[in-house]
């Protein structure tokens, strides 16, 4: 916004006087400056109402250490600077006043970019993130004390007695909003009845409250937004304050702020900046400023032990400017502090150094990531008699309902207890506050600050309450936010750290009233086809048509028909074993439907063998994959049916068909009894079983069964789980395998089958159905 308004202003464009009368005369330009100042002084209101004071009771030694000695030395700096840069212009500005400014405008941080700049970096959660947001915050603090200091100074023509008068009145002012907005401000809530609106009468009343208090700090002598930021941190966390944000959030974010940003560069008149020794000064208090913060923070970092390339970048991530330092810089524009020449210096520098701290911290700073070895990687190789960990990915309270009802069937026991870590997926995009990024690294119990955060608390909410109400669970809720392009890297991560067999993540599709199938957000299909490129793990994609809705027995029992759609390879394999898994629960009925090639696709695949030549290396290694995934599949299904032989929840059926269309026709003929399908997604498998439903598949993430399963055609409205299996690190970057590497480790699958994949049997009666059509 800064560079647009720049070039919209004397700087390029407006040099041309036509272009300035037409698109910004003087009249217009007074309207937007005036709405952006409305616009400025809601948005610190919305700030304080944001904050939450309470994290600085937490905060380190080491982050206090880091603030200070970052504002020290970049101050001095400023301090030493000011002599160059000051121009005796204005006969009443003492050099002390100036000083200040200068010094402020260097030695701060912007809090609410760096939060960004960490969340985008994937160093939110990282032991230098939470040093970093810690010391900016606490800079954040300092900033608006040093700025209230030097307003005061700069109105003050004669020092002294005047600003001891602004300073006591600001400080009666502060404690009016402590002692008195406060307490009305709570008693708004307390009179609201739980889960109703506020009444628009009180919202109003606290908005024109908002100008009031911007009007009496200015009338005493210090800025308007100090006035507006005091009152917002008077508003108390909670319900009042997520329905203000959620008001005003949109409006001042996304309209009436940028106006601010676009007129301070309108301001800026980069022409007057002339000369080489102007230029070198600009570029020496650059670098100084910089390596000020820098050395300030290797200190710290030499004391406390801090590896040195880690004080490097958290000096590099102190040097971020923003909203602030526009304030300051407007501020001292207003109260004549600076000069025109002056005002663009330092709005060059404040970009510049944004500017470089993201290119400079990926030179320097690259976290390495161990990479994680584990081995039960699969629903197939994990221990029947161990823990049985998943990772739940949840994007609104809308998917809540059936992963948990999915997850309580999954037959969580005394040997074999589910540990669910539960990521709520948040987009991080140029508005989401950066308290929220700060409360999700900290995960204190704060009370909600907006409708995301809210959400996350009703979804963390759910599943404590399942766990309490669940015998054999544990939940660990966590939150990732980052932008939709690199959030699978934040699940993926997470999968490898924490050593889970499973990422279950639903499906960008949800039911709509009538039964039919629309798209939630396509984002949500870029982030599932990601994740199952590179996941460390299995993956299942859970297609959600209502399994929450409700065959319950009892309110701690679920009873489901599961069918299972077994046409060989991996991800089938990894199907059946999880459908297995389930097949323990006292509520699950089990229908396994394998599907074999009948005499057509038999001959046909003989005529293919004679033609090729098996001398061919490549030719030969396919046919020996083949026979080795067939060896598997009869294997598994082998020891599926002796185990469950006298199981009379559980029917085996045969279908023997030649082509796609037989395949359609056969599982249609289900009954419609069943409210959850297992299938695997059949990636790298190509069979004449299928071939022609892959033609017609929208979404092949879910494979070309799945996407039939899923679509608005299908007949039977139950619920899908498309399973792919981790097959090792052999991927070719398009999600399937080569081979080489599945046979490898289909190796491991033959000698430890028996012993990982096969629960014990459960008794009943003979009702084992074998149907050969």
């Amino acid at each position: 916004m800064v560079q647009g308004g720049v070039l919209l202003g004397p700087s390029v464009l407006g040099k041309s006087t036509a272009f300035a009368n037409a698109v910004f005369p003087l009249r217009s330009v007074m309207v937007i400056e005036t709405m952006a100042n409305v616009g400025l002084l809601y948005f610190l209101f919305l700030v304080g109402v944001e904050m939450d004071i309470s994290v600085l009771r937490s905060v380190g030694k080491k982050a206090v250490a880091a603030a200070i000695s970052g504002m020290i030395l970049p101050f001095m700096i400023g301090a030493a600077f000011s002599y160059l840069l000051h121009r005796e212009y204005d006969n009443h500005m003492s050099q002390g006043t100036y000083i200040l400014f200068l010094g402020v405008a260097l030695s701060v941080t912007a809090f609410p970019v760096l939060a960004r700049i960490l969340a985008e970096l994937k160093l939110i959660n990282t032991e230098l993130g939470r040093i970093a947001l810690s010391a900016a915050l606490i800079n954040d603090v300092c900033a608006w004390i040093l700025l209230a200091f030097a307003i005061t100074l700069a109105d003050s023509e004669t020092t002294s007695l005047a600003s001891l008068w602004v300073l006591l009145s600001s400080a009666v002012f502060v404690a009016f909003c402590v002692y008195a907005v406060r307490p009305a401000a709570s008693w708004i809530v307390r009179k609201t009845p739980e889960g109703e609106s506020f009444s628009e009468f009180y919202i109003s009343l606290i908005l024109a409250g908002v100008m009031i208090s911007g009007f009496i700090t200015d009338a005493i002598g210090t800025h308007s937004v100090f006035g507006a930021f005091v009152f917002g941190l008077a508003i108390p966390n909670g319900p009042l304050g997520l329905t203000l944000v959620e008001k005003l959030e949109d409006f001042v974010s996304g309209l009436l702020l940028p106006l601010f940003f676009a007129i301070s560069g309108l301001k800026t008149n980069i022409g007057l900046v002339r000369g080489a020794y102007t230029w070198s000064i600009l570029i020496l208090v650059i670098f100084l400023a910089c390596i000020g913060k820098i050395a300030g923070t290797l200190i710290v970092a030499f004391f406390y032990q801090m590896p040195i390339r880690e004080g490097a970048t958290l000096g590099l991530l102190m040097n971020t400017k923003g909203l602030v330092e526009m304030i300051v810089l407007n501020v001292g524009k207003d109260q004549k502090v600076f000069d025109d020449e002056s005002f663009a210096i330092m709005v060059i520098i404040t970009v510049l150094m944004t500017a470089i701290i993201v290119p400079s911290i990926s030179v320097i700073y690259k976290p390495s990531r161990r990479s994680t070895y584990y081995k039960r990687r699969t629903v197939q190789m994990s221990k029947p008699d161990g823990e049985f960990r998943v990772l739940v990915c949840i994007h609104s309270p809308r998917n809540v309902p059936t992963m948990i009802n999915f997850l309580e069937a999954s037959n969580p026991t005394k040997k074999s207890p589910i540990c669910i870590y539960v990521l709520h997926l948040v987009e991080l995009s140029g508005r989401t506050s950066a308290m929220l990024i700060v409360h999700n690294s900290r995960k204190p119990e704060y009370p909600a600050l907006n409708r995301t955060e809210a959400q996350s608390d009703h979804i963390i909410n759910a599943f404590e309450n399942y766990e309490q109400h669940a015998s054999f669970v544990s939940v660990q809720p966590l939150t990732a936010i980052s932008p939709y392009s690199t959030m699978h890297d934040d699940i993926c991560n997470l999968a490898e750290d924490k050593r889970v067999s499973l990422i279950i993540v639903p499906f960008h599709k949800q039911q709509t009233v009538d039964g039919g199938m629309e798209a939630t957000n396509m984002a949500f299909r870029g982030i599932n086809q990601n994740v199952l490129v590179n996941a460390p793990c299995s993956v299942g994609i859970l297609v959600d048509r209502n399994l929450s809705g409700s065959n319950r027995l009892a309110s701690n029992q679920v009873s489901h028909h599961v069918a299972i759609l077994f046409f060989g390879g991996p991800d089938d394999r990894e199907a059946l074993c999880y459908g297995w898994r389930m097949l323990e629960h006292p509520g699950i009925s089990l229908t396994v439907m394998r599907f074999v090639p009948g005499k057509l696709v038999a001959s046909d695949h003989a005529k293919k063998h004679s033609s090729i030549d098996l001398d061919e290396p490549r030719v030969l290694t396919v046919e020996t994959d083949k026979d080795m995934q067939k060896q598997l599949d009869e294997k598994l299904i082998r020891e599926f049916r002796i185990r469950n032989e006298n199981d009379d929840s559980v029917d085996y059926v045969e279908k023997v068909v030649n082509n796609g269309e037989e395949t359609v026709a056969a599982i249609r003929t289900m009954d419609d009894i069943h409210d959850l399908f297992i299938v695997g997604r059949g990636q790298g498998m190509i069979s004449p079983l299928t071939a022609g439903i892959t033609d017609w598949s929208e979404c092949p993430e879910i494979g070309a069964i799945g996407d039939l399963l899923a679509s608005s055609d299908f007949a039977a409205t139950a619920s899908v789980l498309v399973v792919q299996q981790y097959v090792g690190v052999g991927s070719n970057g398009e999600g399937m395998d080569t081979p080489e590497s599945k046979v490898q480790t289909n190796e491991e699958f033959i000698s430890e089958l028996s012993q990982h994949s096969a629960p014990p049997p459960r008794g009943g009666h003979n009702v084992f159905n074998t149907e050969r059509l």
